[in-house]
């Protein structure tokens, strides 16, 4: 079985033609595609060495200054600089870069590379978990969380590891650490009455078809806010998704989706193609959800995440992450599925599709009229 190749080592293939091809990623452009530098060689010897001597040549700092008793701050900016940033994406970066700046220098910056041991990191997790926190703390608490505690692990082993291949370290310092087990957090689901409580409040604050077109299809946030009109056909139903976008520093990043299988076509039910052809009137943007607030941009990601937690509030629904929204359609042999299609069907449309300013009421043989409460500026959020 062939050895599974290590991130960021590049690729090296052989072509049609007898040659053999090395590439490797140098960065990313402003949509999120890779960018390349390819070397050729006759044999797969001499590409590789042509492709070690390109990474060598991205580097950056000169091979004199990387040294066993250089700081583990100094070791630390080199790795990302040259071995991490530049196989990452923008969205990911800052996350890196947070964690570095923010956890890791100040607590092991100062040890020298070959210094540091397994009890320095120990001790360091330690900390995290009991008292890391940066912000915030009067909501968290002033301990970080066992993922944050594991994603500073995760930093500090591939750097390491990294110093391992280059012959600075003999072994890996990072291993064998102990850290928070990882705890899979239960994925909740809207009950059926819940879901026709939430749709009939969404409607009420202007978000009835954004949040209906990802019940019905289970699209990530990134791919539903990043819609245009263009990505759908309303002739056949069929709706692309071929981008995503993303929150970064404040800015709103458009990139492509992580994996090929993301890049896909949904066909989407007659109604809510319906809902949607009625909703295209009144917008006018090439974004299927456009923010009220700024010029040509949709909303933003973190704005419609809020609105979604005060809906729920307000139609008196258990609190779920917008990722759980999409659980039943991940699985499309579960009951749960089945059902919610039958009440986008037989309920919502009808009734919650009505076009309705302020409060809006349901009324159903056998239970009473409720007025649903609304939230407060919508341009707030956006």
């Amino acid at each position: 079985m062939a050895k599974k190749r290590k991130a960021g080592d590049g690729l090296i293939r052989q072509r049609t033609d007898g040659r053999w091809e090395g590439r490797y990623v140098v960065g990313y452009d402003d949509h999120g595609y890779p960018k390349t530098k390819a070397v050729f060689g006759k044999s797969k010897r001499e590409c590789t060495e042509k492709l070690a001597a390109l990474k060598a040549q991205l580097g950056g700092i000169p091979s004199d200054k990387l040294r066993p008793e250089m700081r583990f701050a100094d070791w630390l900016d080199y790795w990302y600089e040259t071995h991490c940033k530049p196989n990452i994406r923008t969205s990911t970066q800052s996350g890196y870069e947070d964690r570095i700046r923010l956890h890791i220098k100040p607590e092991l910056g100062e040890i020298p590379l070959n210094r540091l041991t397994q009890n320095d990191l120990q001790q360091f997790y330690a900390r995290l978990k009991k008292s890391g926190r940066k912000t915030r703390t009067e909501y968290y608490g002033e301990g970080l969380s066992d993922r944050m505690v594991r994603m500073c692990h995760a930093t500090c082993r591939s750097a390491l590891q990294r110093a391992v291949q280059d012959g600075l370290i003999r072994t890996n310092p990072a291993e064998d650490c102990k850290l928070p087990p990882k705890k899979a957090r239960e994925m909740q689901v809207l009950a059926r009455d819940e879901l026709q409580r939430f749709l009939i409040q969404a409607q009420a604050e202007g978000y009835y078809e954004l949040f209906l077109l990802d019940l019905a299809t289970g699209l990530r946030r990134g791919e539903l806010l990043a819609l245009q009109w263009d990505d759908l056909d309303f002739e056949t139903g069929v709706l692309t998704i071929s981008k995503q976008v993303s929150l970064v520093r404040g800015k709103i990043v458009m990139s492509v989706p992580k994996t090929k299988s993301s890049i896909r076509k949904l066909v989407l039910p007659p109604a809510v193609v319906q809902v949607l052809r009625e909703y295209r009137e009144s917008v006018h943007s090439r974004w299927m959800f456009p923010s009220p607030v700024l010029e040509d941009l949709p909303l933003n990601p973190g704005s419609v995440y809020d609105r979604l937690q005060l809906i729920l509030e307000y139609a008196n629904c258990k609190q779920v992450r917008f990722h759980d929204l999409r659980h039943p359609n991940v699985k499309h042999t579960t009951k749960i599925f089945s059902l919610r299609l039958m009440d986008f069907q037989a309920q919502a449309y009808p009734d919650a599709r009505r076009k309705t300013r302020g409060a809006c009421q349901l009324l159903r043989v056998g239970q009473s009229r409720s007025p649903v409460r609304p939230l407060c500026n919508r341009k707030r959020f956006s």
